[in-house]
């Protein structure tokens, strides 16, 4: 599957200065063959909304909070937001590996 990223680039500025990730990092965690994704139900009242949780190549767990939408093969993300994990998110990670 081919991805195809997008996000708000006001919103991106603002997620680096809060939280130090770029989105363009962010885009790392969706390589990880790893990675955990669930459904985030409690902030999906307006759209879906997915959480995903994974590795990047410089070797942060990071999170990342998105939108998917299935375009033929190819998969259309929206990125809404990305920080560090924390490490119970990590834990959480590494017992699923």
């Amino acid at each position: 599957m081919q991805y195809r990223f997008q996000w708000d680039p006001i919103k991106a500025q603002r997620n680096l200065e809060k939280h130090g990730v770029s989105f363009r990092e962010a885009e790392g965690v969706f390589s990880d063959p790893m990675a955990l994704t669930i459904f985030d139900e409690e902030h999906s009242l307006v759209e879906e909304r997915w959480i995903t949780l994974g590795v990047i190549s410089s070797g942060q767990y990071l999170l990342v909070v998105h939108t998917i939408d299935e375009d033929a093969n190819v998969l259309d993300v929206r990125i809404i937001s990305a920080r560090r994990a924390t490490k119970q998110e990590i834990r959480c990670y590494e017992e699923e590996d």
